[in-house]
């Protein structure tokens, strides 16, 4: 696994409302609320906002949507290939994480899952064949 963090997502409870929030205080993005997710460009790691229920759903259909189950955060490696997440994750389990969600193909289109270190703090490792990387690993927004 590289050592980065491509995507932070923030679970958000009213997605237009955040949106507002983060484009005032001058967050670049081409993503509109209608999207259902937004992408903000950084300096490096992306910020991401989407619907704090569907987050939860993504990762495992078994979390309770309560901040004592579900931080409503995850972070995102994103891999050049499906078998780099295949990869990642059997590392994760290896070092002592939990596979909260094995690989499989997801409703975007990507291919993903998500594993849980030893405190709890939830990872997606996931593929896009669309995406592109800048020559240090990270994710390239538009």
């Amino acid at each position: 696994m590289e050592p980065r963090i491509s995507i932070i997502t923030l679970g958000v409870s009213n997605l237009e409302k955040s949106y507002q929030f983060y484009t005032t205080l001058g967050f670049p993005t081409s993503k509109k609320p209608e999207d259902g997710i937004i992408f903000f460009k950084t300096s490096g790691v992306c910020l991401a906002l989407y619907p704090l229920n569907e987050l939860a759903k993504d990762v495992s259909s078994e979390f309770i949507i309560n901040r004592s189950s579900f931080s409503g955060i995850t972070l995102a490696h994103n891999t050049k290939s499906k078998a780099e997440v295949n990869t990642v994750l059997e590392l994760a389990q290896q070092a002592g994480g939990t596979i909260e969600k094995p690989a499989q193909d997801v409703f975007w289109g990507g291919y993903s899952g998500y594993f849980s270190d030893p405190d709890g703090y939830l990872w997606e490792v996931a593929y896009g064949d669309c995406w592109e990387f800048n020559e240090d690993g990270s994710l390239i927004i538009e």
